[in-house]
């Protein structure tokens, strides 16, 4: 067919295109982080929780796992208890309106998502990062720590160090770091037990932590462990 004086051949009778990946695979799986439980794929519902690999749980799922004696061992297996994980402080999206915001002409929005952050507006349905803080739960985009420079929590004034922004559902690299930093928490944790030095204070959730000197010399040798890390 083609290429005898009389018709022009098509680009796709000379040259075998490689397909493109289909979208809707790629939105089939950032419907399912973003939208559903990490442990029961359930629909995410409020009280929702983030644990410090950025993983979202619906929180009473996440107790019916911890309770579980049979438990399946790979499942969140570095959530042992309920300090391992925070409460979310999700700011709901007022365009949200359920399920029926999600079909439009028999169509289904997938970009809809019932949580926005509260300084850009942005919807958090995984087109855009969204993160968290470990000190108290609040939620937002990366883009408004970006907009707005600020040293507390934008939404509750609590401050919070580096090392607590916590990517939700990010990528290799970021999740690589949340895990390094997970690590330097637990072995803060354990020297922490073990030493006996220093003056003890019991924070408001009834967790101990060092005095303030120490917990500025650890957060300085964690900014050098990272600094070293990047460098090699």
């Amino acid at each position: 067919m083609g290429c005898d004086g009389g018709t022009i051949p098509k680009r796709d009778e000379l040259v075998k295109t490689k397909k493109k990946p289909e979208q809707t695979d790629r939105d089939v799986e950032r419907v399912t982080r973003w939208r559903f439980c990490a442990i029961s794929q359930e629909p995410l519902c409020q009280p929702v929780v983030g644990c410090q690999l950025g993983q979202l749980y619906n929180k009473d799922k996440l107790i019916e796992l911890l309770l579980d004696k049979n438990r399946d061992p790979h499942l969140a297996s570095h959530v042992t208890s309920m300090k391992d994980v925070r409460n979310l402080r999700l700011t709901l999206n007022p365009s949200f309106t359920g399920k029926r915001a999600d079909t439009i002409n028999g169509y289904v929005d997938s970009m809809k998502s019932e949580f926005q952050c509260p300084v850009t507006g942005l919807e958090m349905n995984g087109k855009t990062s969204f993160c968290f803080l470990w000190s108290c739960g609040c939620v937002f985009s990366e883009r408004a720590f970006k907009v707005i420079e600020f040293e507390k929590c934008h939404l509750c004034g609590k401050s919070f160090d580096l090392e607590e922004i916590i990517a939700i559902n990010g990528n290799e690299d970021e999740l690589q770091r949340l895990n390094n930093i997970m690590t330097l928490r637990k072995e803060r944790k354990l020297k922490r037990k073990s030493d006996g030095n220093g003056e003890i204070v019991w924070d408001a959730d009834g967790t101990s932590s060092t005095t303030q000197l120490n917990r500025i010399r650890n957060i300085s040798l964690l900014s050098q462990q990272l600094c070293e890390k990047n460098q090699s």
